[in-house]
């Protein structure tokens, strides 16, 4: 679920990141201006609307009713543009006069220089999806679609009194993995963070 929600979630942010940027077309101040304001409505407020969407299409306990809800990324949208507004226009504008269009500038041209930038976006992305407790929770009700937090709380459920070293052991267990993948990624998400922070 994390992987997957991520990749296409990434993918998604990518793409709008560089229309906003890139892409001339009417309106689009107003429209980014609505996306900050997406920015600021509490993921809480949409489980209820969410959760009924899922429901009439069916994807209740399903892969698709788990990733489906998440896959706007308004906060990586946010960063990418941010990011893509400082990268040299020269450079794009030669790709155009080569003959390049949109797709290959913005693999080839756009995402090598946004590297560090995409790698913290991304990681951001799948710390939040790795992590999520409450939609998990609600749209799956079977042990077999149930996300590793949920399996911590039934782990704690399950026993009497509380079996604290299993307990303890398994949020090792979830725990090790995103601490493995910011040891890789520590220099990325540096370079990422602070670009742009001086001249």
């Amino acid at each position: 679920m994390s992987v997957i929600g991520t990749a296409i979630e990434l993918t998604a942010a990518l793409l709008c990141a560089y229309a906003f940027v890139f892409l001339p077309f009417p309106g689009k101040k107003v429209l980014f201006l609505f996306l900050l304001g997406a920015m600021m409505v509490p993921g809480h407020v949409t489980l209820l609307p969410n959760f009924l969407t899922i429901a009439q299409l069916g994807w209740v306990n399903s892969y698709a009713g788990l990733i489906a809800p998440g896959l706007g990324s308004v906060f990586g949208t946010f960063l990418l543009r941010q990011h893509m507004l400082t990268l040299p226009q020269e450079i794009t504008d030669a790709a155009k006069i080569d003959g390049a269009g949109h797709l290959r500038i913005l693999f080839r041209v756009v995402l090598p220089m946004s590297r560090p930038m995409v790698i913290t976006v991304a990681l951001v992305v799948m710390v939040g999806k790795w992590n999520d407790f409450i939609w998990p929770l609600i749209v799956t009700s079977s042990t077999d679609m149930r996300t590793l937090p949920i399996g911590l709380l039934f782990l704690k459920n399950t026993e009497t009194f509380a079996n604290w070293g299993a307990i303890l052991a398994g949020a090792v267990m979830v725990v090790v993995p995103v601490l493995v993948m910011f040891f890789f990624a520590q220099r990325y998400i540096i370079a990422g963070l602070t670009q742009g922070a001086g001249k």
